[in-house]
């Protein structure tokens, strides 16, 4: 009998979910080859296969991956150790063009799908979702394994003819950044920030950030530097050229400002402590994510849409791995909220109009497909912000379940 000349390809059960306005791949835990159920190189290059990556051509074609930053991520899931959790959810963000994962932070947009995902792979307790169906919502607990933080997805679910408790999906909420509606899944972040850490590492709400060498008309600018929901450094959108409504077509096919872009933001990183130095900084595509904000004023979205200055508190918008992110991540939504709801902060102060700072509890913001409404509770202990909640809404829908195949000599 002959052998193969090379390894034949191995099958993988996984599922294909949208969340937000991100897809990515789910697996569980226990699905996963053996010798890629832990942490290191034959679980990352496996995860590349998946998606695709490294791809020079920049398209994934030979994967799951659709070529942007909002489609090259993977999840893994497994029934949670944690008390008072249901499930351990651990994020991959993919690098379409090196062959490297980022395992440093959340994805806030498939955390809407992750609670759904774990009640169809059995990882919630059956008796949990049998007792949800009075009231039509399953509380998932998500202990999130990048960051170490809660989060709870209020899934809707629904009882079908055979009296078996499923997931709700479909319904008639819509999601700017995605075009057909489905059922809302509200999120919760609880405490998105540890205590013991600082939101503002600085410690300050503002600073006046060096960007000498940035090709920035000033050597020093105004900023925010804030860890919620993910690293994140809030700029105002003049002080970078821009007016705070541009969409990918005007950014992401000018190298020059991409490549300014991401030397301010390296220089970012590293003004908040999270590297030693640019070049550090710049080996972590994920961390910190910049962005830039600015008064509420009309635009025409992505999708033709009009959005009207008088619907909106502010405009946003935000880097996700190099590109301008077409709608907004759920992290970076995170820490729009923690900012906006903290008096001071430059993202509060345009939401607020008019150079001025007032108390919010929620605000709605205009991003490149729409607008997203978020919440947020923060207060001051100790001489110290803390964001005690953010909240917002998004929606998830399986897309494929099945098996994903990959060369069994890659990994």
């Amino acid at each position: 009998m002959s052998q193969p000349k090379f390894a034949p390809q191995v099958a993988v059960s996984a599922t294909y979910m949208r969340g937000g306005t991100s897809k990515g791949v789910f697996f569980n835990l226990n699905d996963l080859p053996e010798r890629c159920q832990q942490p290191g190189q034959a679980r990352d290059s496996f995860l590349l296969r998946v998606i695709g990556s490294p791809d020079p051509y920049g398209k994934q074609i030979d994967g799951l991956g659709n070529g942007s930053s909002s489609t090259s991520k993977t999840v893994i899931l497994s029934k949670s150790d944690q008390d008072n959790h249901d499930v351990n959810y651990l994020f991959g963000q993919v690098n379409i063009a090196k062959p490297m994962i980022d395992w440093a932070g959340n994805c806030g947009n498939l955390t809407a799908a992750v609670g759904a995902c774990a009640i169809n792979m059995g990882l919630v307790d059956a008796d949990k979702v049998a007792a949800s169906a009075e009231s039509g919502i399953c509380e998932v607990h998500i202990w999130q394994q990048n960051i170490s933080k809660t989060i709870i997805a209020h899934v809707p679910v629904y009882t079908d003819e055979q009296g078996q408790v499923q997931v709700q999906e479909t319904g008639d909420f819509e999601l700017d950044g995605v075009t057909f509606p489905a059922a809302e899944v509200k999120i919760e972040f609880i405490d998105p920030v540890d205590a013991s850490s600082a939101m503002f590492p600085t410690g300050n709400l503002q600073d006046d950030f060096d960007v000498s060498g940035c090709g920035l008309e000033k050597d020093s600018v105004k900023a925010t530097f804030i860890n919620a929901g993910i690293p994140t450094i809030f700029m105002q959108a003049a002080d970078l050229g821009f007016k705070g409504t541009e969409l990918q077509t005007d950014i992401n096919s000018n190298k020059a400002l991409l490549d300014k872009l991401e030397t301010i933001r390296a220089k970012g990183g590293v003004a908040m402590g999270l590297f030693k130095n640019v070049s550090e900084a710049e080996k972590s595509q994920h961390i910190p994510k910049i962005a830039w904000v600015a008064p509420a004023q009309s635009y025409t979205a992505s999708s033709g849409k009009e959005v009207n200055e008088n619907d909106i508190d502010l405009v946003v918008r935000a880097m996700s791995m190099g590109q301008l992110h077409h709608a907004m991540m759920g992290t970076a939504a995170v820490a729009i909220a923690a900012a906006a709801t903290t008096q001071g902060t430059l993202v509060n102060e345009a939401a607020s109009g008019n150079g001025t700072s007032r108390e919010l509890s929620e605000v709605r913001f205009g991003h490149p497909s729409g607008t997203l409404l978020v919440g947020g509770k923060t207060e001051q202990v100790e001489g110290r912000w803390q964001a005690k909640k953010v909240s917002m809404s998004r929606s998830a829908r399986r897309i494929m379940v099945g098996q994903v195949f990959v060369p069994g000599g890659c990994f």
